[in-house]
């Protein structure tokens, strides 16, 4: 969670323009961000004092993630919290001049599809009705409520959307193409576990393994172990034919069991390596 810098464009005074991001403090639970503790809001007075100093452009919004899981829609809505919340801006940043804006993020959707999944909500005053009972936030018309709470959230008429467009300076292209052809940079911003495809693999590379463990014949190869050992300790030649069909079993099975410990080879290598790219990743930005 964090506050938009910005301004209204004063061209087209409906567009509003955001130019940075500041992250707040705060603590996140499983379904809220506390934004009220006195450290947060000490915090906002002194960011906002140093920026008085230093930017021309003023406060102009907020942004919170919605991190949940990845599925058919996204989750860029605004909950009943985050529509009290928006109200209350707006209704102390309007009457200024300064028409405040709701973001979204979806972190999850946006590493998958290596695009921002990003999207601007403004509230609509308590008096306003909407034209149409069932019109969504981007004005669609969906009359199946179950698919409008899905896509919208429990409170899909209280908000509408904003289309989002994105501009970038020369300098900033330039870094951002930097960052995105070095291929170690890519695999610290995303957590392969977390991909939908590596999440849906991962049970059925787990069986896969677990299938060749129960392919080995284990008395097979405990005999042929033995046998081995027997022969060893005799000076008894692989002449013998019996001999030589329990070596020849016996080799079978431990061909089985070396490609089953392969498969449990490669997914602890994976784990280590995403436990390793966790802890670069904290190092560097936490």
């Amino acid at each position: 969670m964090g506050l938009l810098l910005g301004r209204p464009d004063p061209l087209t005074p409906q567009t509003l323009i955001v130019t940075d991001v500041f992250p707040l403090p705060i603590e996140g639970f499983e379904t809220r961000v506390i934004a009220d503790d006195q450290d947060v809001v000490n915090h906002m007075i002194a960011l906002s004092d140093s920026l008085e100093n230093t930017r021309k452009e003023r406060f102009m919004g907020w942004y919170h993630s919605h991190p949940f899981d990845l599925g058919p829609n996204s989750h860029c809505f605004l909950s009943q919290t985050d529509i009290t919340t928006q109200l209350q801006w707006q209704r102390s940043e309007d009457p200024h001049g300064n028409p405040f804006l709701a973001m979204v993020v979806d972190p999850l959707r946006s590493a998958h599809k290596d695009i921002p999944e990003i999207k601007a909500f403004r509230v609509y005053p308590p008096e306003y009705n909407a034209p149409t009972s069932n019109e969504c936030p981007d004005g669609s018309v969906i009359s199946e409520e179950k698919l409008r709470l899905e896509k919208w959230g429990s409170c899909w008429s209280r908000y509408y959307e904003l289309q989002v467009e994105y501009f970038m300076s020369k300098s900033a292209r330039n870094v951002m193409e930097i960052l995105t052809q070095n291929l170690w940079m890519r695999n610290l911003g995303t957590t392969a576990s977390l991909q939908i495809e590596n999440r849906q693999a991962y049970p059925e590379t787990l069986d896969a393994v677990t299938d060749r463990f129960k392919k080995v014949d284990v008395p097979g190869f405990t005999a042929g172990m033995q046998n081995r050992g027997a022969m060893a300790a005799s000076g008894t030649g692989s002449n013998n034919g019996e001999n030589s069909e329990g070596a020849m079993a016996n080799a079978r099975e431990v061909e089985k069991i070396g490609n089953a410990c392969d498969g449990v080879v490669e997914i602890v290598t994976e784990k280590i390596y995403e436990g390793i790219t966790q802890a670069a990743k904290k190092d560097l930005f936490a």
